[in-house]
């Protein structure tokens, strides 16, 4: 049993702050796997179904469309990862009309971890692509980093992602009233307090409950940023009791799953603890589980196909969406 009344946040080694998890350990053990992770293309693209269409690719089983707008600011761009009957049938010359594809697949929008200062959609290639298999229409986005964007900018930046993806996920074929949101780290941090706290949604034209699920991986839910590296992604005047998501839940909520690493030595286990606490008392359905054998970058890095076998946290994720979309 680990010691809640330690710091909330423990930091990595050399490193008071949230890890570059992908760019670091991961990456070795992604390269070793033999994953090639895509490189961005040159220019985004706003939505249309032509250019959906006609930007789909099969990469590693699956359909993906590269580098579409969510807005209009740099950084704000996203990719749609297809589960692979769905890729094909849009490439399919008989497709020629949106209504000839009558199937709709549940829909997940992953943000990823890095600190609020690195990391970017390609590098979570994986997380897109092993949903897609699972038949999961999936957004793995890009949102502005610090610490030339300091929050609230990322969060702002996940909360119009996951709104653009609510509203657009039936020209994806997907379905608006399936739709999960998911972050590791950092981007846990973005997707709970994006969604949790309803005011993000609202200029939007979105509701926290319109929302299906939410899943937190590891997230940094409620900590002293002040005493860490990580405050400079928070601004001079920040403090824990305007920012942290578990003392800033608003509007009627989805039901979350929140997930801790059995051997995470960066971000403490009692922000789910506090965090899933805060949820309770504001009468918000939340589960949690453990991700064992697994650190802090493995409990995301695990969704990839050759290190399924370190620990479970695919399955657990899975299990979650299946019985909740």
């Amino acid at each position: 049993m680990k010691d809640l009344s330690k710091a909330t946040v423990q930091p990595a080694p050399r490193k008071n702050r949230l890890p570059k998890p992908i760019s670091v350990g991961v990456t070795a053990a992604l390269a070793v796997g033999g994953i090639a992770l895509a490189t961005q293309q040159a220019q985004a693209q706003a939505l249309s179904a032509l250019a959906v269409v006609n930007s789909i690719t099969l990469n590693g089983g699956v359909g993906v469309s590269k580098n579409i707008l969510y807005g209009d600011k740099p950084l704000q761009d996203l990719d749609i990862y297809y589960p692979k009957p769905l890729a094909k049938a849009m490439q399919s010359k008989k497709a020629t009309a949106d209504n000839a594809i009558n199937d709709s697949y549940p829909m997940v929008v992953f943000v990823h971890g890095g600190s609020w200062e690195s990391g970017n959609k390609d590098e979570y290639a994986f997380v897109g692509q092993s949903l897609a298999q699972a038949g999961y229409v999936t957004a793995v986005i890009n949102y502005r980093k610090a610490p030339e964007h300091v929050y609230p900018d990322y969060v702002q930046d996940a909360a119009q992602a996951i709104a653009w993806s609510y509203k657009n996920a039936e020209s994806l074929h997907a379905d608006p009233k399936r739709l999960a949101v998911i972050g590791h780290s950092a981007g846990a941090f973005n997707a709970v307090a994006a969604v949790a706290n309803e005011d993000f949604l609202a200029p939007y034209g979105v509701k926290p409950n319109d929302i299906s699920a939410v899943i937190g991986i590891a997230g940094p839910y409620s900590y002293d940023f002040r005493k860490f590296s990580s405050a400079s992604a928070f601004g001079a005047n920040a403090t824990p009791d305007n920012i942290m998501p578990d003392r800033n839940i608003k509007g009627a909520q989805p039901p979350y799953l929140l997930l801790t690493a059995e051997k995470d030595k960066v971000v403490h286990i009692s922000n789910t603890v506090k965090m899933t606490q805060a949820l309770k008392a504001a009468g918000v359905k939340v589960e949690t589980g453990e991700i064992k054998g697994a650190s802090h970058a493995t409990s995301i890095g695990a969704m990839a196909p050759p290190l399924r076998w370190v620990n479970n946290v695919r399955a657990q994720v899975l299990s979650y969406l299946d019985k909740t979309l």
